[in-house]
């Protein structure tokens, strides 16, 4: 069912084009994230939460409070940013993912640089563990996100049981503890695939992101578009400065570098070289 945005004149605070301008700078300002015009009810609808939480009366004493508190900032981003993610989404990358590894058995790193709630790096994370044949495999999987309250949720491991329906049996059984009791309808990322990864808060726009050897493959999918295209080649070239000569980039579906010559050739469908 697609949402319904309230009308304005049955909102419970005032919310004018001046407030959401104000909202989108301040966004711009500390995630370098862009929110299209007709974003104006989905940042209404979530940062009402907010003042509720915080027992506020209008969005000018919020926002000034956001500018004052560094807690607040966290929530604010966190109330903002969109996570879309589901295990094994588009699964054309994670088998370009074995080649590459069965290719490169010398990868040491990983980077998932939007983890979101966890469904990515742990498919990553299945995939190394099925080529390696192995839950301590010579591979570092790192997963990001700007969001702390999807970090903790990927950190936690625990999905909704139809999540996982579209895995083979084999999966299902390797991988995810079936909840009972009170935890039926769910189910857990088996600690050792837990293990395999590590989380980090990581700002795309942070001037460092703490890597200090070389990354052999990133995934960065569905993310550039939240970022006007100046943003997007600033934080392309410097992804493509971790990866070795023969790294691999891969985007997302609706993400498209293939004018970008100068740092990229494609090798695949949104899947990308460096140009060294």
């Amino acid at each position: 069912m697609a949402a319904v945005v309230t009308p304005a004149a049955q909102r419970e605070f005032a919310f004018n084009r001046s407030d959401f301008e104000k909202v989108r700078k301040t966004l711009m300002s500390q995630a370098g994230i862009r929110l299209a015009d007709s974003k104006d009810g989905m940042v209404y609808s979530r940062l009402a939460r907010r003042l509720r939480a915080l027992n506020m009366d209008s969005f000018n004493e919020y926002l000034a409070y956001v500018a004052s508190s560094t807690d607040e900032q966290e929530q604010f981003v966190n109330a903002l940013t969109t996570n879309l993610t589901s295990f094994f989404r588009e699964p054309h990358h994670f088998d370009a993912l074995a080649r590459y590894l069965h290719e490169h058995p010398e990868t040491h790193t990983i980077w998932c640089a939007a983890s979101s709630t966890g469904e990515e790096p742990y498919s990553i994370a299945m995939v190394v563990a099925e080529v390696y044949g192995s839950y301590k495999p010579p591979v570092n999987i790192v997963a990001s996100d700007i969001d702390s309250n999807v970090l903790a949720t990927a950190q936690r491991g625990v999905y909704a049981a139809n999540s996982i329906e579209k895995l083979s049996n084999s999966r299902k059984q390797q991988f995810f503890h079936r909840g009972t009791g009170n935890n039926t309808g769910k189910v857990k990322v088996v600690d050792e695939l837990r293990n395999m990864v590590t989380f980090k808060k990581i700002n795309l726009q942070q001037a460092d992101w703490g890597f200090r050897r070389e990354v052999n493959v990133i995934f960065c999918r569905n993310v550039m578009i939240y970022f006007d295209k100046p943003t997007q080649l600033e934080l392309l070239a410097r992804m493509v400065d971790l990866l070795p000569a023969d790294g691999m980039y891969v985007a997302g579906h609706s993400e498209n570098f293939n004018l970008q010559t100068d740092l990229v050739r494609p090798m695949g469908k949104t899947l990308y070289r460096p140009v060294k």
